[in-house]
């Protein structure tokens, strides 16, 4: 019986309770990362919190192992769009005065919870509510595989330009600057940088290459930016776009990939075990999310009046709609030094998780979401991004949707075979399409599963659209918008499973490939040669 009170069986019940929460939760539709706060919560409310297992230092790992990630697929020149930092900004200043209001008010309504606060710390409090989720919004994406997408640029951007004020904000509440140390951090990033590019290109393709991102996320970002005086989570940010132009960062980032998920579900198992509720905090954390929809029209307001079109808004705008892990660090830090009292740790840990809740179906459904309200939402956009020309494919014959790997070698096989200007391809990615251009290849930067491409496209002489786009709903939204153009040309598609190439047969496609199939195909046609060859 003794072994049923050990930290051991704690470890166990936390495991299984993360697994089963996740599971059951992603089978109606909805993110694991749901049924891992719902796991924690009820753990908490059962009394299982003492387990052996080291959750914070796993949640940390895994906060810094994606924002290393992260880094290495982030343009840096995104920064500096204002729609970015003067929008954060804006945007900020905003919130932080509509929730101190919204604060204030209710104080002067007689709700104990809001009584007694002053206007320093209503706005304290409106600071941790204005930030958004980077863990949830970078998850989010990543999982749709929209993070090299327009609007996901614009919301990371955003994320980043917040973490920079967190970092600002916790260096000065804190009272501890950094070190004079971190003013020779320029030189020890150049200095590293060529080292650490080396490790990456002789770490081989194994279990190598991964530790090579540990070392270079972990130990020669956080650890030295900490070291410094500076926020961790930061370095290891710095270190993958210090590295991010190596030609295998996308392998590294392929490598760590599954060992950021594992950490982060400690990250959100964690935040249900942060403290017990009782149903006052219900009531103010639901009152809370109620008024999140202003603090997301605002982002849409601002993003649009940068000359943002609707659609880019719209989704960057529902990647930010939640409450941030921030404001859990804000509450700490406040409650500490009695700024605020510790009830709003945990009224700020169920916002927060609430938010997540609502959000992550919205953003799931962020496609469709638009498309239903598109007429309105276009109404925002400024004239001038209204009025913008069609899209022309110029005397193209060959269309290639999505230019990846895949993609970009039918493009290129395509041209060797009919010429120049006879194929075209698009792709949302816009780092990859300045890549292919500077290549010599003809390619338009545009997302083929927004609606407005398709309102604006003209195909023209179109007779073949070859479609290499990974996922299989972008796929299918594809060949839709195709029929409902009336083109009359030929369609294929690629397929990993054999259900997918069913179904996009059934949408209209005359011809599907398999990729493994076909390259099992393409082998064989290989060997033969080789062996006719000999």
């Amino acid at each position: 019986m003794e072994f049923l009170y050990s930290p051991v069986f704690v470890n166990i019940i936390w495991i299984g309770a993360a697994f089963l929460f996740g599971f059951a939760v992603r089978q109606i539709g909805l993110p694991p990362m749901i049924g891992f706060l719902a796991a924690g919560f009820t753990l908490n409310y059962m009394g299982i919190t003492d387990g052996s297992l080291a959750l914070d230092s796993i949640s940390d790992m895994g906060v810094m192992l994606l924002l290393f990630t992260v880094g290495l697929k982030l343009d840096l020149r995104s920064l500096a769009k204002p729609a970015i930092w003067a929008g954060t900004t804006i945007h900020l200043m905003l919130s932080v005065l509509f929730f101190g209001m919204v604060i204030m008010l209710a104080g002067s309504m007689g709700l104990a919870a809001f009584a007694g606060l002053d206007m320093y710390q209503a706005a304290l409090a409106g600071f941790a509510l204005s930030f958004s989720s980077t863990i949830f919004a970078i998850k989010i994406l990543e999982d749709k595989g929209e993070l090299n997408s327009q609007h996901a640029n614009l919301a990371v951007g955003v994320l980043i330009m917040q973490d920079i004020l967190a970092v600002i904000f916790i260096t000065l509440s804190k009272g501890q600057f950094p070190s004079l140390w971190a003013l020779g951090l320029p030189l020890f990033l150049f200095a590293i940088r060529p080292v650490l590019m080396f490790f990456i290109e002789r770490a081989g393709h194994g279990e190598m290459l991964t530790l090579a991102g540990f070392f270079t996320a972990i130990v020669m970002g956080a650890t030295v930016f900490h070291l410094l005086g500076m926020k961790a989570d930061l370095g290891a940010l710095v270190m993958g776009i210090l590295v991010g132009s190596h030609p295998r960062s996308s392998e590294l980032a392929k490598a760590l990939y599954s060992f950021k998920d594992m950490f982060l579900v400690g990250f959100f198992f964690q935040i249900g075990l942060v403290a017990l509720p009782d149903f006052s905090h219900f009531l103010i954390a639901a009152g809370l999310v109620a008024v999140l929809f202003v603090k997301s029209g605002l982002y849409f307001a601002i993003f649009t009046r940068f000359n943002l079109r609707a659609r880019t808004s719209f989704l960057s705008t529902l990647s930010l709609s939640n409450y941030s892990e921030f404001g859990l660090i804000v509450a700490a830090i406040a409650a500490q030094k009695g700024w605020l009292t510790s009830d709003w740790l945990v009224t700020i840990s169920l916002a927060l998780t609430f938010s997540f809740i609502l959000a992550s179906p919205l953003n799931f459904n962020s496609g469709i979401l638009y498309q239903r309200f598109a007429p309105f939402l276009r109404g925002f956009e400024n004239i001038r991004v209204r009025q913008r020309a069609g899209i022309y494919l110029g005397e193209a014959c060959f269309l290639v949707l999505g230019m990846g790997r895949i993609g970009t070698v039918a493009y290129d096989s395509m041209r060797e075979r009919y010429g120049d200007e006879k194929v075209v391809g698009i792709d949302h990615d816009g780092k990859r399409v300045q890549e292919l251009e500077e290549s010599g290849r003809k390619v338009i930067h545009a997302d083929v599963s927004d609606q407005e491409f398709w309102r604006r496209v003209r195909l023209g002489s179109i007779k073949l659209v070859m479609l290499a786009i990974p996922t299989l709903s972008a796929s299918l939204f594809a060949v839709k918008q195709l029929k409902e153009l009336s083109y009359s040309g030929k369609i294929t598609a690629l397929a990993v499973f054999d259900d997918e190439a069913a179904e996009l047969k059934k949408a209209g496609v005359d011809s599907v490939y398999n990729v493994y199939a076909e390259a099992g195909v393409g082998y064989v046609t290989h060997v033969c040669q080789t062996l006719k060859d000999s």
